[in-house]
């Protein structure tokens, strides 16, 4: 059996003894031993036989296989083996205690979608929803309309335009000449005063220079003096 419509007839059968926290698994990343996992909680021992008894009937009047069931006798943890999916029918208390939703969890099946895809009335009228709609589109689009092409409008230059453009354009800058350097002479007053400074000194006389010398001459004899 399709495992699509396997797992559509588990959660009907679920559904119709009023199974509680109906949860599907995709485990097929997991394990090769089966694709899907079904846990359930049913609230005492008597609605958890129901709920295996109602998967097992369902499935076998629909053509499926059961493989086998555990747990039966107690009633708390009811074990369902169709083969390709397994179905967990618990208590709350022990739901919660054994946690099977984080062991396999990782790829949780949407069971409204699951659903909707494996019969085939719903692929009917999910098909016939989309022809509707497809319809219904199509009506209200209005009939496309031919779009003539309009040919370029030739440019046209006139006088005023070139004008214009030749306006806009900033004039080049002028380059400013530049004058030549021109050499002035020294004057006459400078000319003096360089020759000035460039004189020798004037030779002084012997005796001059002997008068100027009578001074130290004198200081010198005292020291001397003093020193005898």
């Amino acid at each position: 059996m399709d495992i699509k419509k396997l797992q559509t007839l588990v959660v009907d059968a679920l559904e119709d003894v009023k199974g509680q926290e109906i949860v599907l698994f995709d485990t097929t990343h997991l394990t090769s031993l089966f694709d899907r996992i079904a846990v359930v909680s049913g609230t005492s021992n008597r609605q958890t036989k129901a709920l295996a008894a109602s998967v097992r009937d369902k499935v076998k009047a629909a053509g499926g296989d059961v493989v086998g069931m555990e747990g039966e006798d107690t009633g708390e943890w009811v074990l369902v083996d169709l083969g390709d999916m397994i179905v967990h029918i618990m208590q709350p208390a022990i739901r919660q205690y054994y946690r099977l939703e984080e062991i396999w969890g990782e790829k949780p099946v949407k069971l409204g979608a699951a659903k909707r895809k494996s019969t085939p009335e719903a692929a009917e009228a999910a098909e016939s929803k989309v022809k509707s709609k497809h319809l219904a589109a199509n009506k209200d689009e209005p009939e496309a309309q031919p779009v003539k092409e309009r040919k370029p409008a030739a440019r046209k230059t006139t006088a005023k335009t070139a004008t214009g453009t030749a306006a806009a354009k900033k004039p080049a800058a002028k380059k400013v000449p530049t004058g030549k350097t021109v050499k002035v002479g020294p004057s006459k007053t400078e000319i003096a005063a360089v020759e000035a400074t460039k004189a020798k000194p004037p030779k002084r006389t012997p005796k001059a220079a002997a008068a100027d010398a009578e001074p130290v001459k004198k200081v010198i004899r005292r020291v001397k003096k003093a020193a005898e």
